[in-house]
């Protein structure tokens, strides 16, 4: 998905940092407030670090005066105890509780200096966390600057069976070309992530408008230019009506359980809750032009047998072709050969969910 959240940067408005994209990841230089606009716009990446050193090192005494001359202050409060994680990949320091350690005493003895300065009060889920990755004996220091990961947007208080995390559902549907001007159903919707998800990016409502950040508890955030930020960004949230967006799903409980949900997210209140069974639908009660439809069947532990997850999706796949022409789609499958014969139009995509490996088919129904 990296270039998707390359081309997410490359639209946040008064964004100017350098962009590049790497092996699982994008990197990019910029200004502080850089990393604060790409927190709270981007709905793809799962968390935000900021590089502050990189440390070439085969011993630990080499590790250890290297660590100490990092300016821990300009990140860390005096008396902050941060979480600090280490991969290391063809290096001599392969002992990751060692480096962790050195790490750690660097900290210490550096921010001894400055035991005048109190620590700002700060939310405990955001504590600091530094990551250390070593490859080929190089260590690269890194802060992170989101805390609770990206996908938890402040919204969602609800789960279902193998729920879709929100950085997901919005690649998705980016890559189903979602632009929120059409109508949008999300049958076996579960806990809904994939409407709640959609709705917000119809509304152009930030991914992080709702939540803190680590950012927050750093010696240089600065609240003020924070809220010049926020309001920025309110100015572009969309208001008024908009195409629906259906939220459907045949379970009682979870219908009940999400409309409580919804009523209580009054900036979405596009979304619509339906109890109805996916294979009882038809799309023309609902809307009259097409839109799109994304559906995430159950498959593996929540379906059964492997041949049970085959037979549903081919039945999914009937329907849409029978009552949805004209409609784009996207089908979550664990295994392409599932579909069968598709159109040349359409297109599969790799992607990952709960530790599987997935394919996802997007395209448009023949009218």
């Amino acid at each position: 998905m990296e270039h998707l959240c390359r081309m997410e940067l490359m639209r946040i408005p008064s964004f100017g940092g350098e962009i590049a994209e790497v092996s699982g990841g994008i990197a990019f230089r910029g200004k502080l407030y850089d990393g604060y606009l790409a927190n709270l716009h981007l709905r793809t990446a799962s968390r935000i670090l900021m590089r502050i050193e990189t440390v070439t090192a085969s011993h630990f005494s080499r590790l250890s005066k290297k660590a100490a001359e990092i300016p821990w202050e300009l990140y860390l409060h005096p008396g902050a105890v941060p979480l600090v994680r280490v991969s290391t990949h063809h290096c001599r320091l392969y002992h990751k509780d060692a480096v962790a350690e050195i790490i750690m005493a660097s900290v210490r003895n550096r921010l001894t200096q400055f035991v005048n300065d109190a620590p700002p009060p700060g939310d405990p889920a955001n504590a600091p966390g530094l990551f250390i990755r070593g490859t080929d004996d190089r260590f690269s220091v890194s802060i992170d600057s989101s805390g609770d990961l990206l996908y938890k947007r402040g919204v969602k208080t609800i789960a279902g069976n193998a729920p879709v995390r929100e950085t997901l559902a919005a690649a998705v549907l980016m890559l189903a070309g979602y632009s929120g001007s059409e109508t949008l159903i999300n049958p076996m919707c579960g806990s809904g992530t994939f409407a709640i998800e959609g709705a917000m990016m119809a509304r152009n409502i930030p991914p992080g408008w709702n939540r803190s950040f680590a950012f927050m508890g750093w010696p240089a955030f600065k609240p003020a230019q924070w809220r010049h930020l926020r309001n920025a960004a309110e100015k572009n949230i969309v208001t008024g009506p908009l195409p629906p967006v259906f939220a459907i799903d045949r379970t009682s409980s979870t219908c009940e359980l999400l409309t409580r949900l919804v009523s209580s997210l009054s900036a979405l209140d596009q979304i619509q809750v339906l109890e109805k069974d996916f294979f009882d639908l038809c799309p023309k009660d609902l809307s009259a032009e097409p839109g799109l439809v994304v559906i995430n069947p159950p498959y593996g532990k929540r379906m059964g047998t492997r041949r049970e997850s085959r037979l549903l999706i081919q039945d999914v796949m009937r329907k849409l072709r029978a009552d949805y022409p004209g409609w784009r789609f996207a089908l979550m499958v664990p295994d392409r050969s599932d579909v069968g014969v598709i159109s040349a139009h359409w297109r599969f995509h790799t992607i990952y969910h709960g530790g599987l490996k997935l394919e996802l088919l997007v395209g448009k129904l023949e009218r």
